[in-house]
């Protein structure tokens, strides 16, 4: 069996056993399995107005997924996107309302760089911990999550004077598209799908075509071999936290920029920075990956939202079965290893 077509079909039988699985634990918890998928499915491709509302979901799960596989290329476990997000959000909700009198082609992209540099610096902390402590990057970032929260939340209060939100961001700083709007029967889809794409693309650049993501994917295999050979691994694992932080605040400006044109102050996280650990994942840690993994993700995520209206099936049980069909696609790999097995039986033979 070629590679190329292990790669594909892999998925799609993890897909399909998912599905199984799930249809079963519906038909045992009293409610039919054909009218929960049909709903979901709806809840997706319905209409012009989920469609969109889709894509809107999966574009800052691409930028989550994007923060945490960058890390991992250079062996590094960021657990801090969700933190790296937040600061981001608020960075670019910021900016947006603070500045009135700029024109659409320097405000906006102001408000982005402004969120990609409070990530960066949320990310910029734990990698010196590590470089120059070798403090472990996984205790930081979770406790850098909660400063996080908690510092954004009394920004949120002191910038506006005490109430739960900042207000809404100018019109100059705004994602959002008439255009799109009104192609997605007035979803919430905004051009921020496009950014997104284009920073699949920018890491792609980085890991596969510089010399410094050769560094990266060196030090992340091997850091003892990495400083033999001469490269300053301290320099490297604190750019790759810096561009991994980089990454989640622009998730964070997504929301603020586009989904919500605002940010409020957040009793909890929010959870697109930890699902991003899973998009990753089930992407391989690949740019490519990541697009199918968030694509997946998202679709799921805002297709089930309709599973309790359209057919009845509690929140829980909705969540069983999502969380049972990435299950199986995250363990693509023991399908791949029996696929292998049983060629190799057949060749055998």
């Amino acid at each position: 069996m070629s590679k190329r077509f292990s790669n594909i079909l892999i998925p799609g039988i993890s897909v399909i056993l998912g599905l199984l699985v799930g249809a079963i634990v519906m038909i045992v918890s009293g409610y039919d399995p054909v009218e929960g998928y049909i709903a979901l499915w709806n809840g997706i491709f319905g209409d012009a107005y989920t469609i969109g509302e889709t894509i809107r979901q999966i574009t800052p799960y691409i930028l989550a997924g994007l923060a945490v596989a960058f890390a991992f290329r250079s062996g590094l476990f960021n657990i801090g996107v969700e933190g790296q997000l937040i600061v981001g959000w608020f960075a670019a909700a910021y900016v947006g309302i603070t500045f009135d009198d700029l024109p659409k082609m320097i405000h906006l992209p102001l408000a982005i760089i402004a969120a990609a540099l409070a990530g960066a610096l949320w990310g910029f902390i734990p990698g010196l911990l590590k470089a120059k402590f070798k403090v472990h990057e996984v205790i930081v970032t979770i406790m850098m999550n909660y400063i996080a929260l908690h510092t954004s939340n009394a920004l949120i209060r002191a910038v506006s004077d005490g109430g739960d939100n900042t207000g809404a961001i100018q019109p100059t700083a705004s994602l959002r598209s008439a255009f799109l709007e009104n192609m997605t029967d007035y979803s919430r889809l905004h051009y921020g799908i496009l950014i997104a794409l284009a920073m699949v693309l920018v890491m792609w650049l980085i890991l596969e075509k510089t010399t410094r993501g050769f560094e990266l994917k060196a030090v992340g295999l091997n850091q003892h071999a990495s400083e033999y050979s001469g490269m300053n691994v301290n320099k490297n694992i604190i750019l790759a936290m810096v561009i991994s932080g980089a990454f989640a605040g622009l998730a964070g400006a997504m929301e603020a920029l586009g989904t919500f044109g605002f940010a409020s102050v957040k009793g909890g996280f929010t959870g697109i920075g930890f699902d991003g650990i899973a998009v990753a994942l089930l992407g391989a840690n690949t740019p490519l990956g990541v697009i199918f993994g968030a694509t997946l993700f998202g679709s799921l995520k805002y297709g089930a939202t309709n599973m309790p209206n359209e057919a009845g099936i509690p929140e829980e049980i909705v969540s069983i079965i999502i969380a049972i069909i990435i299950f199986f696609v995250a363990s693509g790999y023991v399908i791949r290893l029996l696929l292998e097995r049983f060629s190799k039986k057949k060749e055998a033979k």
